[in-house]
């Protein structure tokens, strides 16, 4: 099997991933809004939870940066929906991120490179940020206190770190202990009376991607 060449139009395809196929879809930009040379890829949160790359907040993501001009794409992380292999802690599941990310790079010479995630999907993105070196990272309620976050060396790029107040599965003050404690460069949107998955405020988060990453995104060609 050998991973596709990059598609022309929106759907689903499978890459080569190290543990067997990934199954991934490319959305392009909205119609109404000009290409930039730019792909984001979104991950999704923890599989073992029923997280998946359908996940709502995913693809809320992914919709504010088509919106902007991007290029989206999302993935299943191994053993996930129609992805080969087994879960795997979060190790596996960075080789799936960083298999993506070099198939994109491969297709697409040029273009900047945004990493997002949500959740166990911020954890994988950032935990591979310092061998991936993405043009910007969106983490999304990003889950310190839940796994590793120590080793993580923060990224060395724009970084947007989203999290809501009323958080019931990370806990926020966890989140900020942690920015604050590695001094880290982020910018940082707290969503009062926000919950993890973003009930009644999926609008809300289309806003806060849209407004935290807009200056920093290429020239159209």
């Amino acid at each position: 099997m050998t991973s596709p060449t990059f598609p022309t139009q929106s759907g689903p395809l499978t890459l080569v991933g190290p543990a067997g196929a990934l199954e991934a879809a490319i959305d392009l930009p909205d119609a109404d809004v000009p290409a930039l040379p730019l792909v984001a890829v979104v991950c999704h949160p923890l599989p073992t939870e029923g997280g998946t790359m359908h996940n709502k907040v995913v693809t809320m993501v992914a919709r504010a940066l088509r919106e902007l001009g991007a290029t989206t794409l999302r993935f299943s992380f191994r053993g996930t929906g129609a992805s080969e292999g087994r879960f795997d802690q979060g190790n596996g599941e960075t080789d799936d991120l960083a298999a993506v990310v070099d198939w994109v790079r491969r297709e697409r010479p040029g273009h900047a490179l945004w990493l997002a995630g949500f959740s166990f999907g911020a954890y994988v993105s950032l935990r591979a940020s310092d061998m991936l070196k993405p043009d910007l990272l969106v983490s999304i309620a990003p889950p310190a206190g839940r796994w590793d976050f120590d080793r993580i060396v923060l990224p060395d790029c724009p970084w947007l770190v989203i999290q809501g107040e009323a958080d019931e599965i990370v806990d926020p003050e966890a989140v900020y202990q942690w920015l604050e404690d590695r001094d880290a460069q982020a910018e940082l949107v707290r969503m009062p009376d926000t919950s993890h998955f973003f009930h009644r405020r999926l609008i809300d988060l289309r806003g806060a991607v849209k407004n935290g990453v807009r200056r920093h995104l290429p020239e159209p060609r």
